[in-house]
């Protein structure tokens, strides 16, 4: 009986604890949300300084992203063109379509006819009268074949290149990859250029939160001081400063999704006229859920560990006397 009341109390005496601590950082956590409350020029000028940090951040990573919406429809572009000789006729053509539709490495074919060439070539050279006077159609039959994963495996296109050029039908085959290349060159080094510029904004947020919180250490010294002669602990100290940068991150987040949002906004509509005129159909995207949700807890991230970084150095220089 004896061994279960010990065990009892101190399982009692374990959740009062913990319930103890709990309390201690929930009154940390608002009496630093007061404290922001109290001196509000000075809060929101820091939040907004934080804000324009973040949203650069934000801003860079949705430019990339819509970015990437041109490169999306790359593979479909990809295409390699066989140029028939002029002997072959149409019907011979679609019959050399459907054969080469059969290899496994090719994901669409497509026939563009003598007709169908002329036509195209009429009413884009400006020589459409002149193209009238010819006797007879000097085009020849084009068949458009659109590889399987033409971006992915280079070396299997090279290859279906050469087998299909090897047909005793076809003239010549083209397809012109340098352009693909150079534009995927380019978004990857957007790409991680934007990956290094935001490491870069994220120590810019550590290091003015820091500055922030240092600046309110020193006006609360007196306090700290106090507060360590009484026996309280760096952690105890700290806890209510790590919470204010924790809320001056979460609120540079919130104000950063909002700036970045409103400037996708102004810019959507006149990005999707321009698109529209380039017979396109893009679309601005703006931040997802799951993305919001990143660049929150990144933001509120970095300002409890400005502020833990800070406190780290700056409370081992305060000494009781």
């Amino acid at each position: 009986m004896a061994s279960a009341k010990k065990q009892t109390q101190h399982k009692s005496t374990l959740s009062d604890r913990g319930l103890a601590y709990l309390l201690s950082h929930a009154h940390a956590l608002f009496s630093s949300l007061g404290r922001l409350t109290r001196s509000p020029f000075t809060s929101i000028m820091t939040v907004l300084v934080l804000a324009v940090t973040v949203s650069l951040a934000g801003s860079f990573y949705l430019l990339v992203n819509n970015a990437r919406q041109l490169t999306g429809n790359l593979e479909s572009s990809n295409q390699i063109s066989l140029f028939l000789k002029t002997t072959v006729s149409d019907a011979a053509g679609k019959k050399l379509a459907k054969q080469i539709g059969e290899n496994g490495l090719v994901e669409q074919v497509k026939v563009i006819s003598k007709s169908q060439a002329m036509d195209e070539f009429k009413a884009y050279s400006g020589f459409g009268e002149a193209l009238n006077t010819l006797d007879s159609n000097p085009l020849p039959t084009v068949i458009q074949v659109l590889p399987k994963n033409s971006l992915q495996d280079e070396a299997a296109v090279e290859k279906l290149m050469q087998e299909l050029g090897e047909y005793p039908q076809v003239d010549f085959v083209q397809m012109d990859m340098q352009w693909v290349k150079r534009l995927q060159s380019m978004m990857q080094l957007a790409g991680r250029s934007v990956t290094l510029l935001n490491i870069l904004l994220g120590f810019a947020v550590i290091f003015i939160t820091g500055n922030t919180i240092r600046l309110e250490l020193q006006n609360r010294r007196e306090e700290v001081l106090i507060a360590k002669l009484v026996g309280a602990t760096h952690s105890f100290v700290q806890r209510p400063f790590v919470y204010t940068g924790l809320w001056l991150g979460f609120f540079a987040g919130v104000s950063a999704w909002v700036i970045v949002t409103i400037m996708v906004w102004v810019l959507q509509g006149p990005l999707e006229k321009l698109s529209l005129l380039y017979d396109g159909s893009f679309h601005m995207l703006y931040f997802s859920f799951s993305e919001a949700l990143l660049l929150l807890l990144l933001s509120t991230s970095a300002g409890a560990l400005g502020a833990w970084i800070v406190l780290h150095y700056q409370l081992r220089l305060i000494k009781p006397q």
